[in-house]
């Protein structure tokens, strides 16, 4: 399967610390990748490189076969699919659910009066209704659930038909109902042959969904561990990089994990 991500000998520093440190990753088109890790890890600044929303102050970034310290980001950017805390806090409460989305395709985080074509908005609508979303196209987004705001940040991320797609913590802030419907949905979607390759940052285990294929942990801004779900979401690799004993156990393709602590 071709590359859709290469890092190599990547550092990121900002005032002076280091973020990031020589890390070395690939990531093909078949591949869904778990990113987990401490606080302070360097999670997000990974995904920033991804997105070619950050710039490696050494080593390089290749996404998509083009490395971003010599490419327009403008170029880049539009092939990569991301759905995070951020993005939506740029979409005004008002914007209709509908336009939330056709949006995306225009690389705006709102309309402003533009006439859009009729096949975005009818590609809109249908990914809409991908993600249990179909009867709210007319809704305004803040009048969304919590839950149906994360499907629709989803929805978004997948409305220009990525060939990279960037999560950033998409369950986190629901109740557990919530959770797992979108777990479910996200599985699915991971299990998919005709999904894009997808990078997944979450914070627990119990949020990882079943389908994903791959794992990268990271601490203090190196990679700790990295390869195949199975060999690196264990109990010794989770305890080193936390620095407390802890059990991981998998059922199903998901996970769960509890520290063992005698306090």
């Amino acid at each position: 399967m071709s590359s859709v991500l290469s890092l190599h000998s990547t550092s990121v520093e900002r005032d002076g610390k280091r973020i990031l440190e020589n890390i070395d990753w690939n990531v093909t088109s078949d591949q869904r990748w778990i990113v987990v890790g401490p606080n302070g890890a360097g999670k997000t600044t990974l995904l920033e490189l991804a997105a070619d929303w950050e710039t490696p102050t050494t080593g390089s970034v290749v996404v998509l076969g083009d490395n971003t310290s010599n490419e327009d980001s403008d170029w880049i950017r539009p092939r990569v699919g991301i759905a995070s805390s951020g993005m939506a806090k740029r979409i005004p409460a008002s914007e209709s659910v509908l336009d939330a989305v056709v949006t995306a395709a225009y690389a705006a985080a709102e309309r402003r009066g533009e006439t859009y074509d009729d096949i975005d908005i009818r590609r809109a609508t249908r990914v809409l209704g991908e993600w249990g979303l179909g009867e709210r196209v007319a809704q305004t987004v803040g009048t969304l659930s919590e839950g149906e705001a994360k499907r629709m940040q989803l929805a978004r991320a997948i409305m220009t038909d990525p060939e990279l797609l960037l999560l950033d913590e998409p369950t986190a802030g629901l109740d557990l109902g919530a959770r797992e419907e979108l777990l479910a949905m996200l599985g699915a979607f991971a299990g998919s042959t005709s999904s894009p390759a997808i990078i997944m940052v979450t914070h627990h285990l119990e949020e990882i969904p079943a389908g994903f294929t791959h794992a990268l942990v990271l601490t203090r801004g190196r990679v700790f561990a990295a390869g195949p779900i199975a060999d690196v979401l264990t109990s010794e690799t989770i305890s080193g990089a936390y620095g407390i004993p802890i059990d991981v156990t998998a059922s199903e393709g998901r996970y769960s994990a509890r520290a063992r602590l005698n306090l």
